[in-house]
């Protein structure tokens, strides 16, 4: 190689040094907060170390069935979720109410119930998941209808997380009466004295009350099988008026009919409500039968509209 091109070969690197530099400076430039860029993107980051508990699967029986005239545990089963741990969980507690309330209410026993310490359930902890119980001694009269099962959960820095699920409380039709309608010693050809059968309301509903009855078995059109003979159904007579006198009370008779007049309320405290009905027995001088007499009245609940 001549110095000529020598000298040619060492202008062209310099000048392709110098080119490359430039647009090195360029695209390094591109990334500052100068005043001609467009945008620019800056990274951020944190580090959650505290996790609110929060229940995050529920069971709870859809519908209820409240027992009639006492009460039932209704159960509401949630797991609760913590990131930082299941042992993090401090405390856990439910609230039962009907939706005609508030979560926030007192305590009560037609619409609302609290479990302040729901139990862990043994063996059903792992990780970042505990599964808790929370119980519910619900009477028999708590309202019918919607209800919601609420938990809240705690943790050992009171951080706290909520959650719900719905239910539904079934209504109850369900009485308890007088054990025993009983006339006593009767003559043929008398009337009996009235005989009142009480009957009180053990659901959650108001009810009206249907009666049928039968002397040995459903449907025989007999009010009583006696030791000889026996007494047909229409001599058996009903009323919900105790003024009512033999003529104008209702005849027993073998397929359920309403007691015209009588109903009884839902109750909305720990005494059911009552109502009474009366039953009067006429023997006619024709009739051939003797010695003791026995029959069933059927009392049933119908929902009161």
């Amino acid at each position: 190689m001549t110095k000529m091109q020598s000298r040619k070969v060492e202008v062209f690197l310099a000048c392709a040094l110098l080119f490359i530099g430039v647009l090195f400076a360029q695209s390094a430039m591109s990334f500052s907060q100068g005043p001609n860029n467009r945008n620019v993107s800056v990274d951020t980051r944190v580090n959650i170390t505290g996790s609110p508990p929060l229940p995050i699967t529920f069971f709870i029986d859809d519908p209820v069935t409240l027992n009639a005239g006492g009460t039932a545990v209704v159960t509401c089963n949630v797991t609760v979720q913590d990131f930082n741990g299941f042992g993090d969980i401090d405390t856990v507690n439910g609230t039962l109410f009907s939706t005609t309330a508030s979560f926030e209410d007192a305590d009560e026993n037609n619409t609302h119930y609290t479990d302040t310490d729901c139990a862990a359930i043994p063996f059903e902890q792992s990780g970042s998941v505990a599964n808790y119980t929370c119980e519910f001694n619900v009477a028999f009269h708590a309202l019918n209808g919607s209800w919601n099962c609420t938990v809240e959960a705690n943790d050992t820095i009171s951080l706290t997380g909520q959650g719900s699920v719905g239910t539904t409380f079934a209504e109850v039709l369900a009485l308890n009466v007088t054990t025993l309608i009983d006339y006593g010693e009767m003559a043929v050809g008398e009337y009996s004295a009235n005989q009142t059968a009480n009957i009180s309301n053990i659901g959650n509903v108001g009810i009206n009350i249907s009666v049928q009855g039968y002397g040995a078995s459903i449907g025989d059109n007999l009010s009583f099988d006696c030791a000889q003979g026996n007494i047909s159904i229409g001599l058996e007579k009903f009323d919900a008026n105790g003024s009512a006198d033999y003529d104008t009370k209702l005849n027993l008779s073998s397929t359920f009919q309403n007691v015209p007049g009588l109903t009884i309320n839902r109750t909305d405290n720990a005494t059911p409500y009552v109502n009474s009905t009366y039953w009067q027995l006429y023997l006619p001088p024709s009739l051939n039968a003797f010695g003791l007499c026995n029959g069933t009245v059927i009392f049933q609940a119908e929902a009161s509209v």
